[in-house]
C-alpha cells in the first residue's frame, strides 16, 4: 500500500476501505475464513477486531497495526518477540503471522472484561478502578513476569536490536539512549528531557550487571475475574535490568490502576526468591518515564497520519513531572505543589478562532475511517490551545523569573531564558541537580495546570503524584 506524502491530500474512507480489503483477503488466504465484521478499535495505533466464519464455526482474530511514529521493523520486532515467548511457554496470544496490506500482524483475540486502553485522555474522563478480582490477577501477573524474566536472553538475540549486554551502563541505558537519539533527530529534546538523560547517565547503578529479557512496558495483561488470560504489548521489550519492569508499575499508574505497588514488589520477591532493590527501582522509574516522555513528544508530529497530538501533550506533562518526583524521592527532598492559576486573560482573536474550530470540528461527519472518538481527539487540540492562550503570558513570565533566579541572568524573552537554562543543564554539575529538578518540576506542573484549567487536583490523573516506595 503506497503511503502518501506527509502533506498530500488523502481519501480517508478509501484508505480505510483498502485496509479492510487487505484484512479480508488475508483472513481468507491464510486462515480459510470468511470475514463477517471488522471493527477498528479506539487507540492511537491502527488495530482491528475481525470476526469470521470457517466450516460453519465463528472465530475472532486481532489485527495489530503499527504505531504512527514507528517503522515496519518495529512491528515485526514485537511479533517476533511474542513468537519466542509463546515458544517458551509464556501466556501470550498465538500469533498467526505477518500481513503486508495493511502492515500488521495477526494474533488470537482474547475475550475479557473491558479495560481502559491506557491513555490519559480516557483516564481523565473515566479512571480505572481496581476491583478485588483484578487485584488478584495483578498478584498472579507477578508470577508471569518472573517467568518472562527467566526466558534465556539467547532466545532473543536473533531478533534485530536484541543483543547480549555486559556493562552496567549498557544494561541501564540502552533503551533510553536509543529513544533519546530519536528525540534528538526529531528535535524534541527540551531542557527537561536533556536534564533527565544526563542525570540517568551520571547515576547508573554500577552493581546491576545481570542482563535479562524484559517485557519493557510491564503490567499490561488481559484478565477475566482473578484469572490472567494473556500478556500483551511487547513493542518496547528489551534486554536489561529486571528492575526496569518493576518500575513500569509506578510509571503506568494511575492511567491504568496498578493498586498497591509495594505489595506487588513483595509478591515478586516471594515468587522469585530475589530481593527487590528499591533505590534501583527508583532509578529505573526515572529511566522508564524518560523514555515514555520522549515517546510522547513524537506523538505530536503533525505530518504522521493517526498521530495522537493531544495524547502527546498530556503524557509529556504528566510523565516528565513524575520523573522529577522520582528523583526528588531518591535524593530525599520535597517539591512544591501549592500553585494557583491566575485569572485567565482572553486573547479575543485567538478565542474566537479556536471557538470556531471547536464548533466546526464538532459538526464533522464520522465514518469507519473517521470515528467519533477521533473527532473528539481532534476537538481537544483547539480546546487546549484556547486554554493555553489564556495563561501563556503567566506561564512564560513565571518560567523566565525562575530561570533568572537560578542563573543570575536577565532575559528579554522566554526563548532566551530557555537557552540559558539548557546551557546550565548541559554543564552537568551534580551540585545543581536539586535546584534544577525543582525548577523543571514547577515548569511542567504549571503546564499541567493550563491543560486541566485548574489548580493541582489529586483526583485528576494528570496531577497524580508518583507513589512513594522508599522509607
Amino acid at each position: 500500500m503506497a503511503q502518501s506524502e506527509p502533506n498530500s491530500p488523502i481519501d480517508h474512507d478509501a484508505f480505510e476501505a483498502e485496509q479492510r480489503a487487505g484484512i479480508t483477503a488475508w483472513v481468507s488466504e491464510q486462515l480459510g475464513g470468511e470475514v463477517t465484521a471488522i471493527e477498528r478499535l479506539a487507540r492511537w495505533r491502527p488495530q482491528w477486531r475481525v470476526d469470521f466464519t470457517k466450516d460453519g464455526a465463528t472465530d475472532v482474530v486481532f489485527v495489530r497495526g503499527n504505531r504512527p511514529i514507528a517503522g515496519e521493523d518495529d512491528l515485526r520486532f514485537e511479533m517476533e518477540v511474542m513468537q519466542v515467548l509463546e515458544k517458551n511457554g509464556i501466556l501470550v496470544p498465538h500469533v498467526y503471522g505477518w500481513m503486508d496490506e495493511p502492515k500488521a500482524f495477526v494474533m488470537d483475540w482474547v475475550d475479557t472484561e473491558d479495560r481502559d486502553p491506557g491513555m490519559f485522555h480516557t483516564a481523565m474522563e473515566d479512571p480505572t478502578v481496581m476491583t478485588d478480582d483484578r487485584w488478584q490477577a495483578m498478584l498472579a501477573y507477578m508470577g508471569h513476569l518472573a517467568q518472562i524474566h527467566d526466558v534465556p536472553v539467547a532466545e532473543f538475540t536473533h531478533i534485530r536490536g536484541m543483543k547480549q549486554l555486559e556493562t552496567a551502563e549498557e544494561i541501564a541505558l540502552r533503551q533510553t539512549e536509543r529513544m533519546y537519539r530519536i528525540g534528538q533527530f526529531m528535535k524534541t529534546i527540551d531542557s527537561s528531557l536533556e536534564f533527565l538523560q544526563l542525570w540517568l547517565r551520571r547515576n547508573v547503578p554500577q552493581h546491576r550487571t545481570e542482563a535479562r529479557f524484559l517485557a519493557g512496558d510491564a503490567g499490561q495483561f488481559m484478565s477475566r475475574g482473578p484469572e490472567v488470560l494473556a500478556l500483551m504489548d511487547f513493542e518496547i521489550a528489551a534486554i536489561g535490568d529486571t528492575h526496569w519492569d518493576l518500575a513500569c508499575f509506578r510509571g503506568r499508574h494511575p492511567v491504568e490502576n496498578m493498586g498497591d505497588i509495594p505489595a506487588l514488589y513483595r509478591e515478586y520477591e516471594r515468587v522469585t526468591g530475589e530481593p527487590v532493590d528499591l533505590p534501583v527501582v527508583s532509578y529505573h522509574t526515572v529511566n522508564f518515564l524518560q523514555l515514555s516522555a520522549i515517546a510522547a513528544t513524537t506523538f505530536m508530529n503533525p505530518n504522521v497520519r493517526g498521530a495522537n497530538w493531544i495524547e502527546g501533550v498530556l503524557e509529556y506533562a504528566s510523565i516528565s513531572r513524575r520523573a522529577f518526583e522520582a528523583i526528588a524521592e531518591l535524593d530525599g527532598f520535597t517539591l512544591e505543589y501549592d500553585f494557583h492559576l491566575p485569572e485567565p486573560i482572553e486573547q479575543p482573536w485567538e478565542a474566537s478562532g479556536f471557538e470556531k474550530l471547536l464548533v466546526d470540528i464538532g459538526q464533522l461527519p464520522t465514518s469507519s475511517a473517521f470515528q467519533p472518538w477521533e473527532r473528539d481527539l481532534l476537538r481537544s487540540i483547539p480546546n487546549f490551545l484556547r486554554n493555553y492562550s489564556r495563561y501563556r503570558d503567566w506561564h512564560e513570565a513565571e518560567t523566565v523569573a525562575d530561570i533568572a533566579r537560578l542563573t543570575g541572568g536577565s532575559y528579554s524573552s522566554a526563548g532566551e531564558a530557555d537557552a540559558a537554562l539548557m546551557e546550565l543543564v548541559q554543564a552537568g554539575d551534580p551540585a545543581r541537580d536539586e535546584a534544577l529538578v525543582r525548577l523543571l518540576h514547577r515548569k511542567v506542573l504549571r503546564l499541567s495546570m493550563i491543560i486541566a484549567g485548574t489548580d493541582p487536583d489529586g483526583e485528576n490523573p494528570l496531577f497524580h503524584k508518583l507513589d512513594p516506595i522508599l522509607g
